[in-house]
């Protein structure tokens, strides 16, 4: 009676962790999108000073993924996605990164994902994951509405 107690102990405590958890939980999430309504959008992002070399290679491998991709909306993605790189530091030492954007309705802009999309090899999605939590990339804020008016018109 003693052994069965005790069999039926370990195999209690070795199943645990399986039953402690629902089945897709287990499973690792899918990436959530970073979608970006309305016409027009400005996303800054802050990366350290000595890093933003680093920063300017992962957007290159961006622009290249964007080309690359076989999603129809990635070309327009590039098509109206500017970058501007402040000249001076901020007081935290970071250089901001302005990202001009005219959304397009549905698309991922998480560069990361974006890359991946096209970059199959999972050493250089590591490298490149790597590289880009380096730069200590973070984002401060995203300003995005529709176009009131338009001057050029």
């Amino acid at each position: 009676m003693r052994r069965l107690f005790g069999v039926l102990l370990a195999g209690a405590i070795l199943m645990l962790p399986a039953l402690s958890q629902p089945a897709f939980a287990q499973q690792a999430a899918a990436p959530q999108k970073f979608t970006i309504d309305g016409d027009m959008a400005v996303l800054m992002v802050s990366v350290k000073a000595d890093k933003t070399a680093d920063y300017e290679q992962v957007l290159t491998k961006l622009k290249d993924a964007l080309a690359k991709s076989e999603a129809p909306e990635a070309k327009q993605q590039a098509a109206g996605w500017r970058v501007v790189k402040t000249p001076k530091p901020q007081a935290d030492g970071t250089i901001v990164y302005l990202h001009f954007i005219n959304p397009v309705a549905g698309a991922d802009y998480s560069v990361l994902q974006s890359i991946y999309a096209v970059v199959k090899d999972p050493m250089e999605q590591r490298s490149l994951y790597d590289l880009y939590l380096g730069t200590g990339a973070k984002n401060l804020t995203l300003l995005s509405g529709p176009v009131i008016a338009d001057m050029s018109k």
